[in-house]
């Protein structure tokens, strides 16, 4: 079974789900709110943490139309968005010394080279970049696992991406479903098309998630989704295109204590019978036969004579049939479970 190693997790069908806390542009070009932005999503119990590292002139046309989503030309406003490339390093730091991995998409040579400097386990490819078969490349060759957000892919795209990182000799793929819309509405989450590229690629799978609350997060756990990503900012009223969708700590982590709790309510799937911890009710309130009326010592017991009650601890309703017409070998009171040792 596939596993992807991480400086402080595993991913795998049998390892906790790998949450990852998006902060993308959120920083909002201060070092400073990215340093709190980490040590808070740490505290809410995330996995990782990701930033998002491109450059204007290598991202977008100055010709792209305007996009009805943004107020402002769609270049300028990624140029407004960009990172400082400087941060990396420290933030790596920060990041290790909280607990959480550092992730992040990057969108060019220099960016890419710059999260194999820092120690990214993984590199993700953002789904508006699964078609470009030279990043994929670039970035599959690296060695670093791969994750890809597949919105608005095809399976014939999600096809040509993963043959490209099995070309290189990279099977460490993680592939997410994903809707690319801001917010996106609940009705085209698909989460059933986890079970669909799980089962035709052979890959982890999970959902990157751009709706508002944490529900349909928390129903891709329930589906098997190893890898929740999340949109996350401290304040959503603050200016920035991704603020206003995105959780703030206290949900970020409720919806980390709600994964975890999904988790053990799922179990191992194995129906054995009571838990230990059932053991109470299901001795004092389960059903079995019990005497209908007071049984005389010798008496030969009719089917009349008993009946199924709660609690437990008379012979099971199942052997009923056993028991009528058997003789009593002592007294047995009305409402007394009666057991193999009274007859």
């Amino acid at each position: 079974m596939k596993t992807i190693k991480t400086r402080v997790h595993n991913i795998s069908k049998l390892d906790p789900c790998y949450v990852i806390a998006e902060i993308g542009s959120n920083h909002n070009g201060s070092f400073d709110l990215a340093c709190e932005m980490i040590e808070k999503a740490a505290e809410a119990g995330v996995s990782a943490v990701k930033f998002q590292t491109f450059k204007a002139s290598n991202h977008y046309s100055k010709k792209t139309p305007k996009i009805s989503l943004y107020k402002e030309n769609i270049y300028d406003l990624i140029e407004k968005l960009e990172i400082d490339r400087s941060w990396h390093s420290k933030l790596a730091e920060v990041c290790k010394k909280n607990g959480v991995d550092f992730l992040d998409s990057p969108c060019d040579t220099e960016a890419i080279g710059i999260a194999v400097s820092v120690g990214m386990p993984i590199i993700k490819v953002a789904s508006f970049d699964m078609v470009d078969v030279r990043l994929i490349n670039e970035i599959s060759n690296t060695g670093k696992a791969v994750m890809f957000s597949a919105g608005m892919c095809t399976m014939a795209e999600i096809e040509t991406a993963v043959n490209i990182c099995r070309k290189n000799e990279n099977d460490n793929i993680i592939i997410l479903q994903c809707t690319s819309i801001y917010p996106a509405p609940i009705e085209l989450s698909n989460l059933a098309a986890m079970s669909t590229i799980e089962k035709a690629f052979g890959v982890i799978t999970g959902y990157s998630d751009h709706t508002l609350g944490d529900h349909i997060a928390c129903a891709a756990v329930a589906m098997g989704a190893k890898v929740i990503e999340k949109h996350y900012t401290l304040d959503r009223t603050m200016s920035g295109p991704d603020h206003i969708f995105a959780i703030e700590p206290h949900e970020l982590k409720g919806m980390v204590t709600k994964i975890r709790d999904i988790e053990m309510a799922i179990g191992d799937g194995r129906k054995n019978g009571p838990r230990e911890a059932e053991m109470e009710f299901y001795k004092n309130a389960r059903r079995s036969i019990l005497a209908a009326r007071n049984i005389e010592q010798g008496e030969i017991i009719q089917d009349s004579d008993i009946v199924i009650k709660r609690p437990g601890y008379g012979i099971p309703p199942s052997m009923i049939n056993l028991v009528a017409g058997r003789v009593a070998k002592i007294n047995i009171e009305a409402d007394t479970p009666i057991t193999w040792e009274m007859i």
